[in-house]
């Protein structure tokens, strides 16, 4: 009787981590579309943030697409395994608070939006709603790499493990570029591209995280030690 009980209960969270997961998947994708529908309809060169300046008239589906993307990696935090790498000092913090972290961090910045041309912090142009959007998503992008490198370094799941690397090496090499670009003021148009497009390999790497734990989940839902 009480195994049939425990039973009933595995298959109940289980089915709701994978209805959590499913939603974390749809979430980020959905988000991703936005960011790049607001993006193709700018009639200039933008950054990400930029989009989101209330004076741009990208502003609202940008601000929406921040709540999903924020949304699916605190669903993905909540509903995906507790990720065990195998190098110690990414082992230090625990993936799903990281990733939550992140949504937290993506969430605030999707209320608090950066003011027009999102300023460098430098000069009087930048202001206290600028820091507080930029700081917050440099704290969730960086939430998200670190989680990236943790799938990254996991023995259990090859798959996951190959995705997140070449992820995480794609994200490094073409943000860092990018915010170099920024930083001198050089090629202001190509750092924009390059921000978008290390958006769009972070985002579709969370979508691959859902996918990737919601299959596991119906696979092997128990013997494997899902946590």
């Amino acid at each position: 009787m009480s195994l049939t009980l425990e039973s009933r209960t595995t298959a109940t969270v289980t089915a709701a981590r994978v209805a959590g997961l499913a939603v974390a998947a749809t979430s980020a994708a959905t988000g991703l579309v936005l960011i790049w529908v607001a993006r193709l309809s700018a009639d200039r060169f933008l950054y990400v943030s930029e989009m989101g300046a209330p004076e741009e008239p990208t502003a609202a589906v940008f601000q929406l697409a921040m709540v999903l993307v924020a949304a699916s990696a605190l669903l993905a935090a909540a509903s995906a395994p507790i990720l065990r790498p195998s190098l110690r000092w990414l082992a230090v913090l625990p993936s799903g608070a990281v990733l939550a972290l992140a949504g937290v961090a993506f969430g605030v910045a999707s209320q608090v939006t950066c003011t027009q041309y999102c300023p460098l912090p430098v000069g009087d142009a930048f202001t206290w709603q600028d820091l507080i959007h930029t700081g917050c998503a440099v704290i969730g992008f960086v939430a998200a790499s670190f989680v990236m490198l943790q799938a990254a370094a996991e023995r259990r799941y090859r798959g996951l493990s190959r995705l997140s690397l070449g992820s995480a090496i794609s994200v490094a090499v073409i943000a860092g570029v990018g915010g170099l670009l920024s930083l001198l003021r050089l090629g202001t148009d190509l750092g924009g591209v390059l921000e978008l497009i290390a958006t769009t390999v972070a985002l579709a790497w969370l979508v691959g995280l859902a996918v990737f734990f919601a299959i596991e989940l119906v696979r092997r839902p128990a013997p494997q030690g899902l946590p």
